[in-house]
């Protein structure tokens, strides 16, 4: 039987999480994630930052983004692994194949289609759902409380239209 930790430990440790960043010893800056992507672009396709001025903006944050994101990876990994014991590898899961289909295709193509979607509006946001969201309701930020608020709803909504049962009626 999985390991389950409790909500409250949770957020205990995501608030450690986040007064940690914002620290001098830290990152010394709020939470996110999204900046990585033009980053890593920028270092892909060789992008000078003397010659566009957006990579020298981003060069730091961009840089300390991506050691959270693999770190976040493998922090993740060992505590399904080892931790909670509910590691799976499964690139159609169970509610996919009950709800949608067992097309691997599908599966791949949907989650491309969200992630870019996601991607372009968190770039316009100037931020992610982890630097709007986290870091901005951890600051009581007003922006931030709404943002999560209309996240949430909207997560909600979109999962019980993608999601509800075959022959389901809209109910």
């Amino acid at each position: 039987m999985p390991r389950k930790i409790s909500w409250l430990a949770g957020g205990f440790l995501m608030a450690l999480l986040i007064l940690f960043t914002f620290s001098i010893f830290g990152a010394d800056r709020p939470i996110g994630a999204s900046t990585y992507v033009p980053y890593f672009a920028g270092l892909l396709f060789n992008l000078d930052p003397q010659k566009y001025e957006y990579m020298a903006e981003i060069e730091k944050a961009g840089a300390w983004e991506g050691v959270m994101l693999i770190g976040a990876f493998f922090g993740a990994l060992f505590m399904s692994v080892f931790v909670t014991k509910t590691f799976r590898f499964s690139v159609v899961p169970t509610l996919w194949r009950e709800r949608k289909n067992g097309s691997v295709l599908s599966r791949l193509t949907w989650s491309f289609i969200a992630g870019f979607v996601m991607i372009i509006g968190a770039r316009l946001a100037g931020g992610c759902t982890s630097g709007h969201f986290l870091s901005g309701a951890s600051q009581i930020a007003v922006s931030g409380l709404i943002f999560g608020g209309v996240t949430m709803t909207t997560v909600i909504i979109t999962g019980r239209v993608f999601y509800k049962k075959r022959g389901e009626n809209g109910r």
